[in-house]
């Protein structure tokens, strides 16, 4: 299939133009600015974009990740594939071990049949104090040996994990991961500044939805934003709905970080869904207005967003539309080494959505065929 049009964004480009792209047996076979070789099978209007790529979400469409079953998890890939998004990254919640086990277990088919790019473990190796959704009494210190066994019953599908540096056993358990090729993302943590950095060296390589469950930055005590945020090393995530970062904030955080900002949308259930009662993990969750919130508290339990609603936020706060996509596309993949996916480029997978003017997503094309 060879397709032309005339918004086209290329990898590093500052903005869209015009160019064709080539696809072979689900993968571009060449992609570039310029005319055609050949007259196209199909001429694109809109602006056509990398598939997006969100790694942290836990549902959708009404469904959960959180789960044993692997139609409730098709059922989230389905509502976000709606949204442009053709690379997804499963996200769980703080549970038991056992409960865990088996949900890896169950996710890590998907993963092997190709359907979800990984899984992330969000808990139960999280503060206390910064624990946002996930329930108290699960929570636990990360011992090694625990670790390994999640990441043995995953079979080498577990990308990512969340903790909270200052915990016993942290600093020996990212070790850990990085020795098996998972990244150690801290969040959910009271680390102060020193803590932060050494989780770092270490090996921690990610900022879980930075600003949100952590320790605040304050002149004295700067804690884990900035030891986070002045890394170079370190890949920033940001939730951009609105509601759990001021705009103007995210902004300026991919101002000063134009390549390190990951857009993910922790979305729950009611995300691509409607307004009611959700379960998230073990907790009740109220969604009013398109906030999610641990019933009866004002606690925020993950988000209703979208991954194409993040972008069109971005550039409503003047971030550039190129570094927007970007941060919903290349920059994740980079994040977790995902080097098949992100880009419209030659040898990548041949995932792309086309956006209107408005740039909400028309049509989705993931792995050369139309959705």
């Amino acid at each position: 299939m060879l397709i032309s049009a005339e918004r086209i964004l290329f990898p590093d480009a500052d903005a869209p133009v015009a160019g064709h792209l080539e696809i072979v047996g689900g993968t571009f076979a060449a992609a570039a600015p310029g005319p055609a070789p050949r007259p196209a099978d199909e001429h694109l209007d809109g602006i056509v974009v990398p598939g997006y790529v969100d790694v942290h979400s836990h549902g959708g469409g009404g469904a959960s990740f959180v789960t044993e079953d692997a139609e409730e998890a098709r059922t989230v890939l389905a509502a976000h594939r709606r949204h442009g998004v053709t690379t997804m990254v499963a996200s769980l919640v703080t549970g038991t071990i056992g409960v865990l086990t088996r949900q890896v277990a169950t996710l890590a088919g998907l993963v092997e049949a190709g359907e979800l790019a990984g899984i992330h473990l969000e808990g139960p190796w999280l503060a206390l104090k910064y624990k946002g959704a996930h329930p108290p009494l699960l929570l636990s210190d990360p011992q090694p040996d625990v670790v390994a066994e999640l990441l043995d019953a995953g079979r080498g599908t577990v990308r990512m994990v969340t903790l909270a540096p200052e915990r016993d056993g942290a600093m020996e358990s990212i070790r850990l991961l990085v020795s098996r090729g998972v990244v150690a993302a801290v969040g959910h943590t009271d680390a102060d500044y020193d803590t932060s950095r050494a989780a770092i060296a270490a090996g921690a390589r990610g900022a879980t939805h930075l600003f949100n469950a952590m320790a605040p930055l304050r002149h004295r005590d700067p804690g884990p934003v900035l030891a986070l945020w002045e890394d170079p090393r370190v890949h920033l995530e940001l939730i951009m709905d609105g509601v759990h970062v001021r705009p103007e904030l995210v902004a300026f955080v991919m101002a000063t970080e134009p390549h390190r900002v990951v857009l993910v949308t922790d979305a729950m259930a009611a995300a691509g869904s409607e307004d009611g009662e959700y379960v998230l993990g073990e907790l009740p969750v109220e969604v009013r207005d398109g906030v999610a919130r641990i019933a009866g508290t004002e606690t925020i339990a993950g988000s209703t967003l979208t991954l194409d609603r993040a972008v069109r936020n971005c550039v409503k706060a003047g971030v550039p539309l190129a570094q927007a996509v970007h941060a919903a596309s290349a920059v994740p993949a980079d994040y977790l080494g995902l080097a098949d996916v992100g880009r419209l480029a030659a040898g990548k997978r041949a995932d792309l959505v086309v956006l209107d003017d408005d740039l909400s997503v028309t049509r989705v094309m993931q792995h050369g065929a139309w959705l």
